[in-house]
């Protein structure tokens, strides 16, 4: 009875630890967006002067989402869509990474994402993964001690080799097989598929997240390809919900355009969102009178880099149409 009571005692006592947590989070976001960058429009707020200015400004702009406890994160993507100078991102991520103040993450979702989170939410999401392994009573917890202390203090690359990763952990102790099984279980590292020797720093408690970020680009893609000339104002897009993802429309935008599935043109109205042509599902890219097939498409029903252009067509589309299919492209 003295031990169910004890136990009850300590999910409330976490439970409370993890609210005050959350509480000074959102007063240090309250900090960071009080000149209302939150509230900011994707239309006023969709390019920015250097990479740390985006990463802050996007991460406060961060879906709040109920279902899933997750620290913020920003795609490599969406930093391309806002910053106009490739290469400057890269320069500027590789020397917050390397100064400890970010980390990147190879994300699984079959395509070469990454995400990109300040140290402090990722150390926050890593207490909180170590929690809910410590609540299950397992033995052989004093890894995480060792990977928080000498694997995420040492290590800044995305990805780490076994040996390596036995050898930053024995500096805690002496390591098991067990330890490393931990870890996975508890969604810190994921083995690669390629090389089982090798495992990618991982998200804990991302999963249902990145369902939602493969299903939300392509009800986006679809929504976009269903209008008659693949294209609309990006005003009243951004206030279109999104029923597949738990992420929101303007966290998916700046995805895409980054990535190059979609593009803005500047108009006399306001902004245009507008499919690329590499970007046409299917049903569209039949228009070409069957010149792709499923073959040369992705996941997100586009185009794949190496299908086109195609040297040789199977079928040549009249003058007429395919001048129009350009002029909306």
């Amino acid at each position: 009875m003295d031990s169910v009571a004890e136990s009850s005692k300590n999910r409330k006592r976490l439970r409370e630890e993890e609210e005050q947590q959350q509480q000074q989070q959102e007063e240090i976001e309250a900090e960071e967006t009080s000149s209302t960058d939150q509230t900011l429009s994707l239309v006023d707020s969709l390019t920015f002067s250097d990479t740390m200015v985006a990463v802050r400004i996007m991460r406060a702009q961060f879906p709040h989402i109920d279902k899933v406890s997750i620290q913020p994160f920003i795609l490599h993507s969406q930093l391309y869509s806002s910053v106009k100078d490739r290469t400057q991102v890269d320069r500027e991520l590789e020397s917050l990474r390397r100064e400890k103040v970010l980390r990147v993450f190879k994300l699984n979702t079959g395509q070469d994402d990454h995400a990109i989170m300040f140290l402090d939410d990722y150390l926050i999401q890593v207490d909180r993964a170590v929690k809910r392994m410590e609540e299950k009573k397992l033995r052989n917890l004093e890894v995480f001690e060792w990977f928080k202390t000498q694997v995420i203090d040492n290590k800044q690359d995305p990805s780490i080799e076994h040996q390596e990763l036995c050898l930053l952990l024995s500096h805690g102790g002496k390591v098991k097989d067990e330890h490393i099984s931990l870890l996975i279980n508890a969604g810190l590292l994921t083995r690669q598929l390629i090389d089982p020797n090798m495992y990618w720093f991982a998200i804990p408690n991302i999963g249902s997240v990145l369902k939602g970020l493969s299903q939300g680009r392509k009800e986006l893609l679809s929504l976009l390809n269903r209008q008659r000339y693949k294209e609309m104002m990006l005003a009243p897009l951004e206030k279109k919900r999104l029923r597949l993802s738990l992420l929101d429309m303007r966290f998916h935008l700046r995805d895409l355009i980054g990535s190059g599935h979609l593009k803005t043109v500047n108009t006399p109205t306001g902004l245009l969102v507008r499919m690329r042509f590499s970007c046409l599902n299917l049903s569209a890219a039949n228009f070409l009178s069957g010149l792709y097939s499923a073959d040369d498409m992705d996941d997100a029903g586009c185009l794949l880099p190496q299908s086109l252009p195609r040297e040789q067509h199977k079928a040549e589309p009249s003058r007429h149409s395919f001048r129009a299919f350009w002029q909306t492209n």
